[in-house]
């Protein structure tokens, strides 16, 4: 346990705290897949939800038209009153054609076309469904910073399971790519992405006003690209991190289609357009080496915290781990972000109306 500040406020978890917080005036934002239906992860979310009783809970499903209807059943039949905007309709497609915004999906999509819906809260809240230790507490404990005049809030906690450290892409691929970058450059949006104790948390809260400025990536640098526009809307004295406390979720392999490898090249293709974005002009030829270079020195770290802890540790697979991602750096070229939501060619009315046409017709 430990109570120090960091560039930001950092707001810990010394008490099991659950404060008083404006949920009555949130509106929360769960992006979730069909195969995250009916999981035990996802159960507890819901039932945990239904325990907050914030203004509206959209669910943001990313599904098959022979696999909506049945999520959206089943979400139906969760204690949490929830709201399913089907993000693959073919009338959502259509309205993201006309406005010139159709592309590839993912979670970034999925969670902007359900932010619209959410900016006539005063507050937006956002996680995922796949924790399975998610407690009521979250919503609160994210907001409670924004009641107090800040614009952003960042979830944060430790990822130690079953006797080893997780959190691989954000300690082995994020967190030392940063910190090359700022031993190169003197940047402060750079110490600001570096101030975060888990940037890719996918929990983050924030005022309606600065979510109607994200700029959202499409996929995996959501989380990122999210920080980007949180340090040009807030900056420093208005974000604040949160400790979440014991946090349990799915796991991914490092290799595969939809593995940590191919995860981590949108997330560093943001890290570099956030940098860029706010007049960092990175060398592209020598920044892997720096970049691997510090993620060798950092094995080395949680090598010795791990044997400290008398947790497994494996340095030749997070070497192996580092030398996967030092390819995935690459300059950032086709900016393919969707726009904030006060310059959206339509508006959140019709994207609403479209997901609801389209999930009637598949139920």
């Amino acid at each position: 346990m430990e109570y120090a500040q960091e560039r930001i406020a950092t707001l810990h978890d010394l008490s099991d705290a659950r404060p008083d917080a404006p949920t009555a005036d949130a509106t929360v934002v769960v992006p979730m897949t069909d195969r995250e239906c009916a999981t035990r992860a996802a159960e507890r979310v819901f039932a945990e939800l239904a325990l907050v009783e914030p203004a509206r809970v959209v669910v943001a499903l990313r599904a098959s038209d022979s696999r909506a209807g049945a999520v959206a059943d089943w979400l139906d039949g969760r204690d949490a009153s929830t709201e399913v905007l089907w993000c693959d309709g073919p009338r959502v497609a259509a309205l993201l054609e006309s406005g010139g915004l159709d592309g590839r999906r993912g979670k970034g999509r999925d969670v902007w076309l359900a932010l619209g819906r959410a900016l006539d809260s005063s507050f937006v809240v956002v996680h995922d469904a796949d924790a399975r230790t998610y407690s009521r507490s979250y919503v609160p404990r994210l907001l409670f910073p924004l009641a107090d005049g800040y614009e952003f809030s960042k979830g944060y906690y430790a990822r130690v399971e079953a006797g080893r450290l997780y959190g691989r892409l954000f300690r082995l691929f994020y967190a030392p790519l940063v910190r090359a970058l700022r031993g190169a450059h003197d940047a402060p949006v750079l110490e600001y992405l570096g101030a975060f104790r888990y940037a890719l948390a996918g929990e983050f809260a924030a005022t309606s006003e600065l979510a109607s400025r994200l700029r959202v990536p499409r996929t995996w640098g959501l989380e990122v690209g999210t920080l980007g526009d949180a340090f040009a809307a807030a900056g420093f004295d208005g974000t604040a991190q949160v400790d979440l406390g014991t946090y349990e979720h799915d796991h991914r392999a490092v290799g595969g289609p939809t593995g940590l490898s191919d995860m981590s090249r949108p997330v560093g293709r943001e890290i570099l357009r956030v940098a860029v974005d706010h007049g960092v002009e990175p060398d592209y030829v020598a920044l892997p080496e720096r970049y691997r270079e510090t993620a060798l020195r950092f094995v080395e770290r949680y090598a010795l915290d791990a044997a400290f802890n008398g947790l497994d540790f494996d340095r030749a697979d997070e070497r192996a781990q580092v030398e996967a991602y030092a390819e995935a750096i690459e300059e950032p070229t086709t900016d393919a972000r969707l726009p904030p939501w006060r310059d959206a060619p339509f508006t959140s009315a019709e994207v609403h109306e479209a997901a609801m046409k389209d999930l009637a017709e598949v139920r």
